[in-house]
């Protein structure tokens, strides 16, 4: 059983209230637009972190994390993108593959919108955790945990950390 928390457009900024939230789960992995190389060192400090480069990302994220990850989690095919559009508006980027070799959860980032969907033609998950970071368009900071569990996807919660605006001092 691997506990992960997803997280995503933190764009340079890693509220401190998600920690207590991270700290429960084994893995953190990033959809992209991380921002600044100190929020990937303080996600590690946490938990094992996996990720992928976002379109704000330069190249010091890009040579830590790669455009798209796809690696199996307790034998669940995972894709990771930034880019990825949602079920039946899929980008461009990842329209061909996921149509002929769909995963069995797909993850992306980038549009600061939660969102869990089922895509019943190609029989996966798509997981958009929302945007964790300050900047953007979304009001509030969110990110979702889950739970695989030989093969199965379970327990998913929504964490919502407050209002964008809202930051918090040390």
């Amino acid at each position: 059983m691997t506990r992960i928390a997803l997280i995503s457009d933190t764009h340079g900024y890693l509220d401190p209230k998600a920690e207590k939230y991270l700290k429960e789960c084994d893995e953190i992995w990033h959809a992209g637009d991380v921002g600044d190389l100190s929020v990937i060192d303080k996600l590690n400090q946490i938990k094992p972190t996996k990720g992928v480069y976002g379109n704000i990302d330069g190249q010091d994220i890009r040579k830590v994390f790669p455009k798209n990850l796809r690696f199996h989690c307790e034998g669940v095919d995972v894709w990771i993108t930034h880019i990825g559009g949602y079920p039946k508006r899929y980008s461009q980027d990842v329209r061909d593959e996921i149509r002929i070799n769909p995963p069995q959860l797909f993850i992306s980032g980038h549009s600061h919108i939660l969102k869990v969907m089922y895509d019943k033609k190609l029989n996966l998950l798509h997981i958009n955790p929302g945007a964790a970071g300050k900047s953007g368009f979304h009001k509030v900071k969110t990110l979702v945990r889950f739970t695989i569990n030989q093969k199965e996807i379970q327990d998913l919660e929504i964490i919502e950390l407050g209002p964008k605006s809202e930051t918090v001092s040390l």
